[in-house]
């Protein structure tokens, strides 16, 4: 064989080569390679872990003791840790594991509620303020401006004061007062988003408005918008607690880890565990969804990834 034929033979192996070479290549979706980065990320899975510890404890822990979480049994007041009693009592006899059990439904309920409310409209409202533009561009970021430039926790207390104290008022409160915080995230990316080439040229092919947006503008936009959503989700249950604590959120008996901190802190000698444990749940709680809002950022963003 020549040195020509050779190289003719060679030319004609080479794509039969590549696309063997190809079929070798792992295929990986992005929400795939993200779940792969955010499972290396230990502090993203600590993270997760306390929140799935949680969820369960709220949904299975009543199950799991004879109390409820509004049996008053005053000759068993203010009791330390024991068998019967797993964290104690407080100042009325209520046992407080049954009672941080039903205290994370209502706190996980709050930053569920809260956050999805904040960011339907937020979101609703960024996009309308950052694909349109012009003067209801103007209008919106100054609403937006406008709730920013108060204090987060006076803003709630202002507005729970308007509708009245009790725990729904306060979740409304939340979640208005987090909707500029997704709204300035959305309408930032959406200004970017909105002169790409791929967007101009669905323009150019004569597509709607509204499906640009569906299918174009907001599918680029996922990213910043949940992790914001799951760093919001640890915020709103600060908010809940805080709002609580001061007597504008649930009432009693209901179990609400800052209300529970309001009535317990008159004992902060005499029987700590009552302050320590409801505390230690806010904390633990708000602690774990910073941790995975931490690890989607980094598992979202092409630029952390290898």
């Amino acid at each position: 064989m020549t040195i020509e034929e050779k190289d003719h033979k060679d030319q004609r192996l080479a794509p039969q080569q590549q696309l063997l070479e190809d079929e070798d290549i792992e295929v990986v979706s992005p929400f795939r390679d993200a779940v792969r980065q955010l499972r290396k990320n230990r502090m993203a899975v600590a993270g997760f872990s306390v929140i799935v510890f949680f969820i369960l404890l709220g949904i299975f822990g009543p199950l799991f003791t004879p109390y409820t979480y509004d049996g008053q049994v005053l000759t068993n007041r203010l009791l330390p840790p024991s068998a019967e009693n797993w964290l104690g009592t407080d100042d009325v006899g209520r046992d407080l594991f049954t009672r941080v059990a039903y205290g994370a439904r209502i706190s996980l309920m709050v930053g569920f509620f809260a956050v999805t409310g904040a960011l339907f409209f937020g979101t609703i409202l960024g996009v309308i303020s950052g694909y349109y533009g012009r003067w209801i561009d103007m209008l919106i970021s100054r609403i937006f401006d406008i709730l920013l430039a108060f204090p987060s926790i006076l803003l709630a207390i202002a507005i729970v004061a308007i509708l009245g104290p009790s725990l729904q008022n306060a979740l409304i409160a939340i979640a208005i007062i987090n909707i500029p915080i997704f709204g300035r995230l959305v309408r930032s990316k959406v200004i970017s988003l909105r002169e790409e080439e791929f967007v101009m040229a669905a323009r150019a092919q004569g597509m709607k408005n509204g499906r640009i947006v569906m299918h174009h503008i907001l599918p680029n936009s996922l990213a910043p918008i949940i992790v914001q959503a799951t760093l919001g989700f640890g915020t709103a249950i600060l908010e809940a607690a805080a709002l609580g604590f001061l007597g504008l959120g649930a009432k009693a008996p209901k179990p609400e880890w800052g209300k529970m901190l309001a009535d317990s802190r008159d004992f902060i000698q005499l029987a700590p565990w009552t302050l320590i444990v409801p505390g230690l749940s806010i904390m633990l709680v708000v602690l774990g969804f910073n941790l995975i809002g931490d690890g989607l950022r980094d598992a979202l963003d092409p630029k952390m990834k290898n």
